[in-house]
């Protein structure tokens, strides 16, 4: 391998590396058992992942709450 391309690998290397530093892990204890069926259905009506669905409300929240001005506009 010639330097520039041990460069460019090792460089998405390290592009890789930091876009796992920067998400996180949550461990949610004690959600309802209903709340967790009727989450698991929505999902499944809308063909979507659990966690798409739980990101996209998450978004949607956030974004009204920064709207009524109780947060501060994200960047």
């Amino acid at each position: 391998m010639i330097p520039s391309e041990l460069n460019a690998t090792l460089g998405l290397t390290m592009a890789r590396k930091e876009k796992v530093h920067l998400r996180g892990t949550w461990i949610v204890k004690d959600v309802p058992r209903e709340l967790m069926h009727r989450m698991k259905v929505a999902a499944a009506v809308q063909k979507k992942t659990l966690k798409q669905l739980l990101f996209e409300l998450s978004e949607t929240h956030l974004e009204e709450l920064e709207r009524k001005g109780i947060l501060p506009k994200s960047k």
